[in-house]
């Protein structure tokens, strides 16, 4: 491995580090970040650059379900190292000429930074240099209302994201923030959840002799609970409030 590229490694943020602070331009103005969203969730993705036509579908894709993520306290904020001119110019085309999925006439209304001159890419590790050392791969953080970033999201610059993915991804970070537990393979909210493996011989007894019928013990580590769709829903649109 190149020692250029052992150096980018190193620098990467990583899941549990505090975001990397920075302030930038937007489409919507100023901001200091992390500061000014602590306390929400923040969904901060980065496209290659503006007036490319996978990022256009993913703009139309993140405006369609902004509300989604406003309902769980998220945030979106987009990063792309053009200027805010060509940001503006861009949406416009967007609102003008695009139908996408039946989406058309869309005004793009969450934030997206100019970052000419690199810096917040260079700062997240959005540049990767074996790609390009111009255009930002496709990186999504999700970044917890404490400032911690808790999952990284690296996806080609010819495959668009899957924000449904985001969003499963999203819910299952404030279900174990909320309730304490994992969530397994494929897990959707209404589907069991994994309870933590006991850490002594006293605690994997009580969790062998366990008889409630909400708890379905397979083996000492293994222990799936279910929690109500709904209570998850509740609980997490109480800790918004």
């Amino acid at each position: 491995m190149h020692e250029e590229t052992l150096n980018f490694c190193n620098n990467l943020p990583l899941i549990g580090d505090m975001a990397p602070k920075f302030s930038a331009n937007t489409t919507n103005g100023p901001i200091n970040f992390p500061e000014d969203y602590r306390g929400h969730w923040v969904i901060l993705f980065s496209h290659p650059m503006d007036f490319t036509p996978v990022c256009t579908t993913e703009f139309l894709s993140f405006q369609s379900m902004i509300h989604e993520f406003q309902e769980l306290d998220a945030e979106i904020i987009g990063l792309s190292v053009g200027a805010i001119s060509s940001h503006l110019a861009w949406f416009r085309s967007i609102h003008d000429e695009i139908n996408f999925n039946d989406w058309k006439n869309v005004d793009i209304t969450f934030p997206v930074i100019a970052d000419i001159d690199l810096h917040v890419a260079k700062l997240y590790g959005m540049i990767h240099p074996n790609t390009s050392d111009t255009k930002t791969v496709r990186a999504v953080f999700i970044i917890d209302p404490r400032g911690i970033i808790r999952t990284i999201l690296y996806y080609p610059q010819t495959t668009g994201r899957n924000l449904i993915e985001i969003k499963r991804i999203l819910i299952a970070l404030q279900t174990t923030d909320s309730f304490g537990v994992s969530t397994p393979a494929d897990w959707i909210p209404g589907n069991p959840v994994i309870e933590p493996a006991p850490q002594n011989i006293s605690e994997i007894k009580k969790r062998l002799k366990n008889k409630d019928k909400n708890i379905d013990v397979q083996s000492w580590y293994l222990t799936f609970r279910k929690i109500d769709e709904k209570k998850i829903y509740d609980k997490i649109k109480k800790k918004k409030n």
